[in-house]
């Protein structure tokens, strides 16, 4: 694969769908004055304001910035500092302290409420549940939260296997509302106070982790278990910090409906466990309908392995499936909530590659045959929208659009780009396709269907291999300099390009994605107007997914 050809890959991946997600409301009580919470899922879909728009009692709200390279205090964490980068904040009623646009997940933030200490205010916060994650900083102090169980655990026995957070000289330190000052936030005693999962605490210790809970996950990305339209299994890596066995319960649980302007959920997503029967050497699915259990050795680790059945997803491509899988841990320290998501199967998007011309079938007299020397590339670009038109296309651009919102996506024409922001823009060229062109094909864009797309060159477009500007006997004009018709210096030409999809690579060779990220398969073309007799050449292409954008702008 060529150079341009990875790049151009690389650059179209930002233009990544729609942001999916599972939703989950989380309910925090706030006392008047200083509150500390922690945000185990996302909640930015929306504004602080909109948030926070029906409880007025709600004044400000401080997001903290870990930063490893600057110590955030020396002997107490009481004062946040607005000047200081390791604070962004919302404040209802000072416009210039509005730069904590979004409150993300996995974070800590200080929330100030108007009233007196001993009133209460329970606000929900719908958010989309996220892996469980930590940053802990050897320099100064650590604004945390934690999964713990509803049942809530003391620090020390929820520590136990990370003593360094809470062993002396370390502090701890939790709000307990009212002003800030030297009882607030004010030291506990890891031995009797009890962790409260929707609340963040100070920790004033000298180390470096990743600590989060007794049992640790391992997933690929921060989605959680994520299938995306073409992915067929998940693996997610348990491992067990401590002396002794534990077991987990999983338990699916389905998604609240998603907000006004988020995706909506269609259903939730059909996950599968797969297990290995060593008996027979073989894999089974078996649906996750229930509750099921895991017990990790202790200091061990194991993976857990999910598919998700395909089968019982239907719609269109913009179908969305999300849940969520709870997991708790037999001992009632953790509590943690795994997202869980699929979209159905679609070949919607861009797809870039290249026809490799292996046949050419002769129409010399005595002289069969189809082999060629070595194989010819034609490349290819070609568009999938939502409704399954196949297009083909002379070129694509990939960038932020002149169209209204200037959202990042895919057009035909340069016009249709951002004018300021065209040196961002990535250009995908097909030289061997007339200028210009978006054909829509006829068939499928399936393995084992067939798609096929009738590309016109007409005599006098500049494309033509018998023009030549430039050549009194090839510039369709007579001695005169009027326009002459088809068929005297030059001919209209037809090109019919067929590409039948196969379910595996026609060499026989084998490819990962293949029939999901990666199709191909046997390429034939029949060519009229350069010969008296059509031309017929035969080969095999491949085409790769690098975008899942199913809109396109023509104009």
């Amino acid at each position: 694969m060529n150079p341009s050809f990875l790049r151009g890959a690389l650059a179209a991946l930002i233009l990544a769908p729609a942001v999916h997600a599972q939703w989950k409301t989380e309910t925090y009580s706030l006392k008047g004055g200083w509150n500390a919470i922690y945000l185990h899922g996302d909640a930015s879909h929306t504004t602080p304001a909109e948030l926070f728009k029906n409880y007025p009692q709600v004044l400000e709200v401080w997001r903290w910035n870990p930063n490893p390279d600057q110590v955030q205090f020396s002997d107490s964490p009481s004062d946040p500092d607005a000047s200081s980068s390791e604070w962004t904040i919302w404040n209802r009623n000072d416009p210039a302290e509005q730069q904590l646009s979004a409150m993300i997940g996995q974070s800590a933030y200080l929330v100030n409420c108007s009233g007196a200490s001993s009133t209460t205010t329970s606000v929900p916060i719908l958010q989309k549940p996220k892996p469980p994650a930590a940053t802990w900083l050897i320099s100064g102090a650590n604004l945390l939260g934690f999964p713990a169980a509803s049942s809530q655990p003391t620090f020390a026995n929820y520590f136990a296997t990370f003593q360094a957070a809470i062993a002396s000289p370390s502090k701890i330190y939790k709000y307990i509302g009212g002003d800030l000052g030297s009882a607030n936030p004010l030291q506990i005693t890891p031995s009797s106070e009890k962790i409260n999962r929707n609340s963040a605490y100070w920790f004033e210790a000298q180390v470096v982790s990743d600590f989060t809970a007794l049992v640790e996950y391992e997933l690929p990305g921060n989605d959680g278990i994520a299938f995306g339209r073409s992915g067929t299994l998940v693996t997610l890596g348990v491992m067990n910090r401590g002396t002794s066995a534990i077991t987990l319960t999983f338990s699916p649980e389905n998604s609240e409906p998603a907000p006004v302007g988020q995706s909506v959920v269609t259903g939730p997503a059909p996950l599968t466990r797969r297990l290995y029967d060593s008996a027979t050497g073989t894999y089974s699915e078996t649906p996750v309908s229930g509750s099921f259990t895991v017990t990790v050795p202790a200091s061990g680790r194991l993976n857990v392995e999910f598919g998700i059945d395909r089968t019982r997803m239907n719609g269109s491509s913009n179908s969305y499936y999300a849940s969520l899988l709870r997991v708790k841990d037999s001992a009632n320290f953790s509590d943690v909530l795994l997202p869980v998501s699929a979209q159905v199967a679609s070949p919607a998007g861009l797809w870039i590659g290249q026809a490799d011309v292996s046949a050419v079938t002769s129409t010399v007299a005595g002289s069969p045959g189809t082999t060629t020397a070595r194989s010819f590339p034609l490349r290819l670009n070609l568009h999938v929208d939502a409704n399954g038109v196949a297009r083909l296309l002379s070129q694509a651009y990939v960038g932020t659009l002149a169209s209204s919102g200037n959202p990042l996506g895919i057009c035909v024409r340069e016009s249709s780009l951002l004018a300021e922001k065209k040196s961002e823009a990535l250009r995908l060229v097909s030289s061997q396709m007339p200028l210009d062109r978006a054909i829509a094909g006829t068939g499928s864009f399936a393995t084992g269907s067939s798609l096929s797309h009738t590309v016109t060159i007409p005599f006098d477009d500049p494309t033509n291999p018998f023009v030549h500007a430039y050549h009194p006997d090839h510039d369709n004009r007579d001695a005169r300099f009027k326009p002459l018709q088809a068929g005297v210096e030059s001919y209209n030409i037809t090109r019919r390009l067929t590409f039948q999809f196969t379910s595996s690579p026609p060499d026989g060779s084998t490819v990962s994605g293949w029939g999901t990220t990666v199709y191909g398969g046997n390429f034939s073309e029949t060519i009229e107007g350069l010969n008296k007799a059509p031309l017929n050449v035969a080969g095999t292409f491949v085409l790769r997914r690098i975008s899942e954008v199913a809109d396109i702008n023509l104009n």
